[in-house]
């Protein structure tokens, strides 16, 4: 098969242009959205003490190395989360970033190294208020781009039409015949369900592990279909930036919302609980060391701003991601200008 034509050769930029201009619309329609209702866009900075600390998620390293040649190390963040919980705690109440963010371990036509992640926070605002404004912002995009649906691998989905709101458990129960409640926290008795399902389970897996292969295999997929779909209500052990729900704290506030099979927004009802965030941050790292050899350091400073941060709800949505179904576009490097050349290209 013949390698395809780089990135800059005239006919490929061709092809991928209508699509660029598309997400330029949509760019400028959302900032029109945001500014309408009096958010300030903030610019966070991605050089970072810490990238994240979510088990999965895989950052880029570098140095900060100082007028004295005395070396720091530095990651590029995962999400520009961190900064903007400080923005809150400095007073900050409704901000949002269109923020660069890098993801090492990840390239295909729904995931790029380097992607755009717009990010916002309501101060004193219910995560009700921010799933609203991520349907909104859905539907803003879909105007922008002249669309009149999102299709992606053949499922189809109406931009305007108003969303499903199913929880975790009715998920769970609703397309992988499996009783989420009965089985939290009891890692044989979910494998055991799972494997009645016909999903596959290794020996190693450990809960989350079986809860996540399963809401990749059974449920993700039938989500978005012909509406927007909003899954709400996860298993606090899986939310680990969730404050948890004052009705039942098995779960928490987290929710995603997707569109033809697709994640396009992961949002919380923000955990501001200091002490118990350093803690299940803790516990991520000890994962992702028992599973990749490595851990990302704590950022002491954003653990001890959480402590002045107020009450607040956020979302992160990927742009990228928006713009590649709002335009019609076949994968998401279509709907960005400079793709990250990993070599694949060539």
């Amino acid at each position: 098969m013949p390698s395809p034509s780089p990135i800059w050769s005239k006919d490929r930029h061709q092809d991928r242009r209508p699509f660029l201009l598309g997400r330029n619309r949509i760019t400028a329609a959302l900032r029109r959205w945001f500014a309408a209702r009096d958010f300030v866009e903030v610019e966070p900075a991605a050089l970072q003490v810490s990238p994240g600390n979510e088990a999965h998620l895989h950052a880029f390293a570098t140095e900060l190395i100082g007028p004295g040649g005395d070396r720091q190390p530095r990651y590029l963040h995962t999400s520009p989360e961190f900064a903007c919980k400080k923005l809150l705690a400095a007073g900050e109440e409704k901000i949002v970033a269109f923020a660069r963010v890098f993801r090492n371990r990840e390239r295909g036509a729904l995931h790029a190294p380097e992607f755009t992640m717009l990010e916002w926070y309501r101060a004193g605002a219910p995560w009700e208020a921010v799933i609203d404004d991520t349907l909104a912002l859905i539907a803003e995009a879909g105007r922008a781009a002249g669309s009149t649906g999102f299709v992606w691998k053949d499922r189809a989905a109406d931009p305007f039409a108003a969303a499903e709101r199913v929880s975790v458990v009715e998920a769970f129960d609703r397309f992988a015949g499996i009783d989420l409640a009965a089985t939290l926290g009891d890692r044989d008795g979910l494998a055991v369900a799972a494997t009645s399902q016909g999903v596959r389970i290794a020996t190693d897996d450990s809960w989350s592990d079986i809860f996540s292969r399963v809401l990749v295999e059974r449920v993700e997929p039938r989500l978005g279909l012909g509406q927007p779909s909003v899954l709400h209500s996860y298993p606090v052990s899986e939310a680990a930036l969730a404050r948890p729900q004052p009705s039942d704290p098995r779960f928490a506030e987290r929710f995603e919302v997707y569109l033809c099979g697709v994640e396009l927004a992961n949002g919380f009802g923000e955990l501001t609980d200091a002490a118990e965030q350093e803690r299940r941050f803790g516990f991520e790292m000890d994962v992702k060391s028992r599973v990749y050899s490595e851990r990302y350091p704590i950022d002491a400073d954003f653990i001890a701003a959480l402590s002045a941060m107020p009450p607040a709800s956020g979302v992160a949505l990927g742009l990228d991601r928006l713009a590649m179904l709002a335009t019609g576009a076949p994968g998401i490097e279509f709907v960005q200008w400079n793709p990250v050349d990993t070599g694949a290209d060539r």
